[in-house]
């Protein structure tokens, strides 16, 4: 790291203030705000959404304004290369448009919505380079694919031909990270650049940024809400609440001997690795500024509730003039799990391995190929359409995204409610108190009855959608990526409230997840997916303790720790790419078979392709 006495900082916010005009009146975004950014070093913004954080990054690029906000005081200095250090709050747009790109490059959250959907990815990685560095065409397109090395895309050459809906997730951040690095910026912004990934990918990313900003000296400012990313990453830590900056330190300052309440709660709500080793059940979090009773464990029943045998899920792929068959997805190949009564079981994998199309199978939302699902002494694969209406008196979901789930016309105690009126379930009065109570019990105050989905937050959604999921009384509860968008506060208070749930009212949940430490504080049991198979399936201590199959050990490893003296290394993270799980018509994959290491511990013998 550059000595900061012969370094100037190479931004500095002194004293931020963002106002947003709305309807009620002019409302502060940031209050006062300070805090800088020096050379070859990582700054990390930490806060929850609506602290302020990603508006502090949008205001230094100038984009703020775009969005309806001003900056109504302070200054934001920062030192350009081969000019005289200017204050970005005074500068006029055109110099603005030298500065962005060419002087700061800003990683956003969302790679989709970052890309063009109409231009290849050469012509965009190209674009800024042609713009700024005043490249011929071959110049820019030999530096592209330089980039593209460095972020280490494989194929590279192929991938600038592609255009963004071509690539994965994973690979299309690290083209958003290539552009931003194109013009080699003296301050890199990353807004939760890795928040929407797998563990695998979000590990590669995380290595990947930190060597590329040694190699280049890059000053980093890196906005996230995860503390465990901030352990890996950050050499200094802002924390921002409702606007402000409470908190500020080295990493190990932070992690060590927090100060501000605000800090110590959020390292309080962070799920740990191996927090729950030498326990036997689930057990609630300990959330600070809460009374909680005394925290039991919730031991569940033997009684199985849920039992899935075989079952296999296929996608046609369909080409030709005819549109005729020529391949399928394999989404789920040969999965067979039992989920007992009042137990929480967790799927657990990579985007792509089948975890969402076995929670929608089971549910006959798509329908399986072949298996047999039984839900206590109903046989679901079995039922005509009017009686699978009924059964799914006794089975609910959870989606991932509460707003696309919601309807955004209604009022919420009318969401709420329809499920039993569909069902004619209660009626006038009755349903109404059982709306009320509903809300009660996921902890949302009733004048919210009132509102629509749009005037909450997301973990506000998020309960709606439980308390409409609760509303049948349901026996299980299908939890797909129920709280991976959420913040780690909201999380465990989402968490909890589940775990509550199932400890008082006996509900069974299948948890789908890829956040391993989460899915070690909610389970029973777990079964780790690998392209469209559970690769490694037994009781929570046993597969978190003695990982056994290769592919469950590389994504324990991958799993940040909030820790920032255990810091992971690239050359610790090699992991295979995933292929590819679509197979000719023709194809027929062998059986899945099984080896028990131990008792109720399952490893599969077939060859999972990792």
């Amino acid at each position: 790291m550059l000595d900061e006495t012969d370094q100037k900082p190479i931004a500095e916010i002194q004293g931020l203030r963002v106002a947003f005009q709305t309807k009620d009146g002019p409302v502060l975004g940031v209050e006062d705000v300070s805090f800088n950014v020096n050379a070859g070093e990582t700054v990390c913004v930490v806060g929850e959404s609506g602290s302020g954080k990603s508006v502090s990054s949008l205001s230094l690029m100038r984009l703020v304004e775009f969005g309806g906000g001003e900056i109504a005081g302070g200054r934001l200095n920062f030192n350009r290369k081969d000019a005289d250090a200017v204050d970005l709050a005074q500068t006029d747009q055109n110099l603005m448009q030298t500065i962005r790109g060419n002087e700061i490059g800003m990683i956003f959250q969302e790679p989709m919505t970052a890309l063009n959907p109409v231009f290849t990815v050469g012509r965009q990685l190209t674009e800024g380079l042609r713009l700024h560095k005043r490249l011929n065409r071959a110049q820019a397109e030999a530096r592209a694919l330089e980039l593209l090395h460095q972020v280490r895309i494989p194929e590279p050459e192929r991938r600038l031909k592609q255009f963004p809906h071509e690539l994965s997730g994973g690979m299309r951040q690290r083209v958003v990270i290539a552009m931003a690095l194109a013009c080699e910026p003296r301050l890199l912004i990353a807004d939760e650049p890795t928040t929407a990934l797998d563990v695998t990918i979000q590990a590669e990313i995380l290595a990947l940024m930190d060597r590329l900003k040694r190699e280049t000296g890059t000053a980093v400012m890196f906005i996230t809400h995860d503390m465990a990313v901030v352990a890996q990453m950050a050499d200094r830590v802002v924390v921002m609440f409702r606007g402000n900056k409470v908190e500020e330190g080295t990493v190990e300052e932070i992690f060590e001997n927090p100060q501000h309440p605000y800090t110590k709660a959020l390292l309080a709500a962070v799920p740990k690795l191996g927090e729950m080793r030498g326990k036997s059940a689930p057990e609630p979090m300990k959330l600070m500024g809460r009374a909680q009773g005394e925290i039991r464990p919730i031991l569940g029943t033997d009684e199985p509730l849920l039992t899935v045998r075989n079952l296999t899920t296929r996608f046609p792929v369909r080409g030709g003039f005819f549109r005729r068959l020529v391949a399928n997805v394999h989404a789920v190949e040969d999965l067979s799990f039992t989920i007992n009564k009042g137990q929480t079981l967790s799927l657990v994998g990579e985007s792509g391995c089948g975890k969402s199309s076995a929670g929608r199978s089971i549910l006959r939302l798509v329908e399986p190929q072949s298996g047999s699902i039984k839900l206590g002494d109903k046989d679901i694969m079995a039922l005509t359409p009017e009686a699978l209406r009924m059964a799914r008196l006794d089975m609910q979901m959870i989606f991932q995204d509460p707003f696309a789930s919601l309807n955004p016309q209604m009022q919420l105690a009318d969401q709420v409610a329809e499920p039993m009126r569909n069902f004619g379930m209660f009626k006038g009065d009755e349903s109404t108190k059982r709306v009320e109570m509903l809300f009660d019990r996921v902890e949302l105050p009733r004048s919210f009855m009132r509102r629509y989905p749009h005037e909450l937050s997301g973990g506000q959604r998020q309960r709606v959608a439980i308390a409409r999921a609760l509303a049948l009384n349901p026996k299980l509860i299908i939890a797909d990526e129920a709280v991976s968008a959420l913040d780690v506060s909201v999380q465990a208070q989402v968490l909890n409230l589940m775990m509550e749930l199932q400890a008082e009212l006996g509900i069974s949940f299948l948890f789908i997840s890829h956040d391993m430490a989460v899915v070690e504080r909610v389970s029973h049991h777990v079964g780790v997916m690998y392209l469209g198979r559970i690769v490694e399936m037994g009781p929570r201590a046993r597969v978190f303790e003695n990982p056994q199959h290769s592919y469950t050990q590389a994504l324990m490893k991958a799993v940040p720790i909030a820790d920032p003296r255990q810091r992971k290394d690239e050359k610790d993270l090699n992991f295979k790419p995933i292929p590819s799980p679509i197979h000719p018509s023709s194809y027929m994959p062998e059986p899945s078979a099984y080896n028990e290491v131990e008792p109720g511990h399952f490893v599969l013998t077939t060859d999972s392709g990792y």
